[in-house]
């Protein structure tokens, strides 16, 4: 059997996305680490659901391909957004916006059936998810 066990995110400032992904979604710090190599210092990051995201910093670290939107990551190949879900879309929504999330795509129905979603992008314009399914 296999699952997902976390998503690896570089970014321009640690601390900050730290901060962020928090403040916005719950994502407490589990540990924090150097690699020892080219200065890359990390955190690994839980959210109560057992969700992990591993955020990198590596200073002289280029900008890597960014969408502004969901559909304008889709122009390049490769990883385009992390989803998360939730059983009250706007108040997440709201909430991340709150602590600094730009909103790309308000609360809405997504093309799935029986599911409703929205689209933010972190202080670093990284893509995030939010879903939320019918009970």
């Amino acid at each position: 059997m296999t699952t997902v066990d976390h998503v690896g995110l570089s970014v321009a400032d640690l601390a900050a996305a730290v901060v962020f992904y928090d403040a916005a979604f719950g994502f407490a710090s589990e540990f924090a680490f150097e690699l020892g190599r080219d200065e890359v210092r990390g955190a690994m990051l839980r959210h109560a659901s057992g969700a992990r995201i591993e955020l990198f910093e590596r200073p002289g670290a280029d900008d890597g391909i960014q969408g502004r939107d969901p559909i304008g990551a889709l122009a390049t190949r490769g990883y385009g957004h992390v989803a998360l879900a939730t059983a009250d879309l706007e108040a997440l929504h709201d909430h991340a916006v709150a602590a600094g999330a730009r909103s790309v795509f308000p609360p809405g129905q997504s093309p799935e059936p029986g599911v409703r979603f929205a689209f933010l992008a972190d202080p670093e314009g990284n893509l995030v998810e939010l879903v939320e399914r019918a009970s």
